[in-house]
């Protein structure tokens, strides 16, 4: 019983969101990740690993982005 919920506080630990950010491009790319998504990336030991293999579907190359992952998206625009 006690690894069920051990499982369950990581499923709500998983980061649901990607927010990359393309330096060749200027772009702020977000990704909310599917559960097919979330299930796919706990095969890679590093999550940046599986973040490569994302790059084709939503173009974009990792090697120029800096990215961050979180549970829930907030966002705040100034004078846009």
């Amino acid at each position: 019983m006690m690894i069920e919920r051990t499982s369950i506080i990581i499923k709500i630990m998983e980061p649901r969101f990607i927010i990359i950010m393309d330096f060749s491009t200027g772009e702020l790319i977000k990704i909310r990740l599917t559960d097919e998504q979330l299930s796919a990336s706990e095969e890679y030991e590093d999550f940046g690993e599986y973040i490569s293999t994302l790059e084709e579907e939503y173009d974009f190359r990792l090697k120029d982005c800096l990215y961050m992952t979180c549970q829930s998206l907030s966002e705040r625009n100034y004078n846009l």
